[in-house]
């Protein structure tokens, strides 16, 4: 498996979403909750699947977007979402960054609800 971080310059993000293009990849998020009493820590997977862009198309987000700050080289809520990606198994807001679904049920479990 292949960690894939942030970008350091437009050429790294490029060879990543070339290299993302027409595949499918899996998006791992480590969360850990502790309180005074009580830790809890899980990881929360995404596949995500691309379709195959072109040049022009990586090098439009590339220049419009700057997802320099972005593990993948890539933000799922921005344009590259909405016209590349094809399907996601799993949760949405994990590939965002955070997955809130279970971080809440998580919270009610610790919290006895």
């Amino acid at each position: 498996m292949e960690i894939i971080g942030k970008p350091k310059d437009a050429k790294e993000a490029f060879s990543i979403l070339a290299r993302l293009s027409g595949h499918t990849h899996k998006v791992l998020t480590g969360v850990c909750i502790r309180t005074n009493t009580e830790t809890r820590s899980f990881t929360a997977s995404s596949d995500v699947t691309f379709a195959p862009l072109s040049a022009e198309e990586i090098n439009y987000y590339i220049e419009k977007y700057k997802p320099f700050d972005k593990a993948g080289a890539y933000g799922i809520q921005e344009w590259i979402g909405h016209v590349a990606i094809t399907n996601i198994e799993g949760s949405f807001y994990n590939i965002m960054g955070l997955p809130v679904q279970r971080v809440y049920r998580t919270l009610c479990e610790m919290l006895g609800e």
